[in-house]
């Protein structure tokens, strides 16, 4: 009886540890969040950001869908700019197996019985800025890191959307759209 209190609380952990981006957000407490309707990306920083201009089009066409979808309209004289930048890392994790054969407690009688295995990864994180347009203060930013899909492009496109997406979740700040 007591493992069916726990079941909830276990699938709830179970649910969250499954997605794959994660993602932390910070912004000024004094922004007044509700006045920004409109945004523009600002060049100057985008263009900074070290990745393939191909890719800065797959975020950049993200970004313009969530922030849509939230009701906020691009414009020549926006509220808001959105500026990105990235950063990539090699992930290095090394598994000690330690499984024996044979008898007894000491794992090597009768054979080997210590595997290790070293896998790789790709590490990105992805930086969103929200600059209010009229003091050029950073108002809001959002980070989502996350294994990078380099090979098949259109898993790769769609892993680009999963990241802006779960990042610009958390905005505006006190709201949760998912």
């Amino acid at each position: 009886m007591k493992a069916l209190k726990f079941l909830p609380l276990l699938l709830l952990f179970v649910a969250a540890s499954c997605t794959t981006v994660r993602v932390a957000t910070d912004y000024d407490r004094q922004a007044n969040f509700s006045t920004y309707n409109t945004y523009a990306f600002y060049k100057p920083g985008i263009d900074k950001a070290k990745i393939s201009d191909l890719d800065k089009k797959r975020i950049l066409r993200a970004i313009d869908t969530e922030l849509s979808a939230k009701g906020m309209n691009k414009s020549e004289t926006p509220d808001i700019l959105v500026s990105i930048f990235t950063k990539e890392r090699e992930r290095v994790d090394v598994y000690n197996n330690n499984f024996g054969f044979g008898w007894g407690w000491n794992p090597w009688w009768f054979g080997n019985g210590y595997n290790t295995s070293v896998s790789t990864t790709t590490e990105g994180t992805l930086y969103i800025d929200l600059i209010d347009a009229k003091t050029n203060e950073l108002v809001w930013q959002g980070m989502g890191t996350s294994n990078l899909v380099t090979r098949n492009m259109d898993k790769k496109e769609e892993r680009i959307r999963e990241i802006v997406s779960e990042i610009l979740a958390k905005y505006p700040p006190g709201t949760m759209t998912r």
